[in-house]
């Protein structure tokens, strides 16, 4: 047994814990910004007179500007995963939170085009989109598109590592029991002294 491998094991957690990482690069800062953009937009008037915390509390003449279901939707799901799932994220560098950021982001995308809708579509007399909810709703499409990219920005570095833990321990696992006694060295990879 040589030195390299009393430290594999080291070396493979290692890797794991690089693979559930991730890194946003320059993106991150402009995530960064997006999400202070987004908090920004919360202060401005959404509809009416209405600014997005009204909405998301229904205060200060919320009931009376009319407002839809779709617009209350829309404000919780940018705060939470276009704010929240977003700071996490750039503060954890985990991989799962950034994929949770950006499916809320997506699906908070959505419903944010409903919302502008249904004040584009509202009765008579009641105001229309505000600027603070075209604001946010344009910020949350940028921040899915940011955060689609970063998370499809997996190295091949962490690829092929990925792939090749796989290979391993599927050979582990299909090996029996008698197998694996007679041959302990038959999951190492084929080092320079060693032949295929």
């Amino acid at each position: 047994m040589n030195e390299f491998d009393a430290f594999k094991a080291d070396l493979e957690d290692a890797e794991r814990r690089i693979a559930r990482e991730i890194d946003p690069g320059v993106r991150g800062f402009v995530v960064a910004i997006l999400v202070f953009v987004l908090l920004g937009s919360f202060i401005l008037p959404h509809t009416g007179d209405v600014r997005g915390w009204d909405v998301l509390f229904a205060s200060h003449g919320a009931a009376a500007a009319a407002l839809a279901l779709p617009s209350r939707v829309f404000g919780w799901l940018a705060l939470v995963f276009g704010v929240g799932f977003s700071m996490l994220a750039l503060m954890t560098r985990r991989w799962a939170l950034a994929w949770v950021a950006l499916a809320g982001s997506a699906l908070a995308s959505a419903v944010g085009l409903l919302a502008v809708w249904s004040r584009q579509t509202v009765a008579e007399g009641h105001p229309g989109p505000g600027v603070g909810l075209v604001i946010s709703w344009i910020t949350v499409i940028m921040l899915t598109f940011h955060w689609a990219r970063v998370v499809w920005s997996r190295t091949i570095v962490q690829l092929a590592a990925e792939e090749q833990r796989r290979r391993a321990a599927a050979r582990r696992q299909s090996k029996t029991l008698l197998e694996s006694l007679d041959n302990p060295d038959a999951d190492k990879p084929p080092g320079p002294d060693r032949r295929p």
